[in-house]
């Protein structure tokens, strides 16, 4: 009969139970970190009123032909210190250039960076304005007039880009 070796650890003293434990440890562990990840923080590319957007895809089709129309274009320029921008709005000859025009800066996944400018022009013909924080990264630009009859739009890096270019964007549907 085999007796019980005199020198032999409990397995709790052994290391290799514990080893082979710590990896299903783990992964309960991040389990629960994920769950708390994802129920805290908010997921910044699903719109709350998604319905509503959808209803008014057409009227923004309506502005972005009337922009078209009025031959718009601007070019966006920051200042040195990031904050202040200055904008040239170019036009047909029948264009009448509003006193002031409404500048949307809007982050592509974070809502809660998004701001919203009011440019007022100035004596030379600019349209200037300025921004709450300066922009960092990749953003989308939105030009549009105080009574949301035109839009324009672009894209703006603004670590690689000195200025942004805003245009018409009208898109023909079926």
């Amino acid at each position: 009969m085999n007796s019980p070796n005199a020198n032999s650890k409990p397995w709790y003293r052994e290391p290799w139970p514990w080893i082979l434990m710590a990896g299903p440890a783990i992964v309960v562990v991040a389990g629960f970190v994920t769950a708390w990840l994802a129920v805290r923080s908010s997921d910044g590319l699903v719109e709350d009123d998604y319905y509503k957007q959808g209803l008014a895809v057409n009227q923004r089709q309506a502005r972005d032909i009337e922009a078209a129309g009025l031959g718009l274009s601007a070019e966006l320029v920051a200042g040195a210190s990031g904050l202040d921008l200055r904008l040239f709005l170019a036009a047909h000859e029948r264009f009448v250039a509003p006193e002031s025009v409404l500048l949307k800066v809007v982050h592509p996944t974070r809502a809660g960076a998004d701001q919203n400018v009011v440019m007022k022009r100035d004596a030379a013909g600019f349209y200037v304005g300025r921004l709450a924080v300066p922009l960092k990264g990749r953003w989308h630009v939105l030009l549009e007039d105080e009574e949301h009859k035109w839009r324009i739009a672009g894209e703006w890096n603004s670590g690689e880009q000195a200025a942004a270019r805003l245009t018409a964007a009208v898109t023909v549907s079926n």
